[in-house]
C-alpha cells in the first residue's frame, strides 16, 4: 500500500509541475506549435534519464523511487499530450508543425535520455 501511495502522491506532484510548467512557457512563447509540451517532455526525459544511475547509487527506498520514477516522471512527462497536440496541428492546418513535432520530440527525448545518463554516470564516477 505504502508504493501505491507513493506513486498517487508523486503523480500529484508530477501533474502540478506540468500544468505549471506548461503555462509559463505557454506564456511567454505565443505561437500554435507545442513549445510547452516539449519543454515538459524533454526535460522530464532529462530527468528520467538521470535518476536511472542516480537513484541505484542513492540510499532510497522502493518507496522513494516509485514517488519519483513511476508517479512525478510519469505524470510529468506524458506523451499522450504530445499526441494530441500533433493531432491538433493537422486539423489546424500546420501539417509542417505536425510532422516537427511527431518526429522531433521523439529523436531529442532519446538524445535527452542519453544525455541525462552520461551525466549522472559522470557525475557518480566524479
Amino acid at each position: 500500500m505504502h508504493a501505491v501511495l507513493s506513486v498517487a502522491l508523486g503523480g500529484a506532484c508530477g501533474a502540478l509541475a506540468r500544468y505549471g510548467a506548461g503555462r509559463l512557457v505557454g506564456r511567454v512563447l505565443d505561437t500554435p506549435f507545442p513549445w510547452s509540451t516539449w519543454t515538459v517532455n524533454l526535460v522530464g526525459c532529462l530527468l528520467i534519464g538521470a535518476s536511472i544511475p542516480l537513484l541505484s547509487a542513492a540510499p532510497i527506498g522502493p518507496e522513494g523511487r516509485s514517488f519519483l520514477v513511476v508517479g512525478f516522471l510519469g505524470s510529468f512527462t506524458t506523451f499522450s499530450t504530445y499526441s494530441l497536440d500533433t493531432l491538433a496541428l493537422v486539423a489546424d492546418g500546420h501539417k509542417l508543425f505536425a510532422l516537427a513535432n511527431a518526429g522531433g520530440s521523439l529523436v531529442a527525448g532519446l538524445v535527452c535520455v542519453w544525455i541525462g545518463r552520461r551525466l549522472a554516470e559522470a557525475a557518480l564516477t566524479g
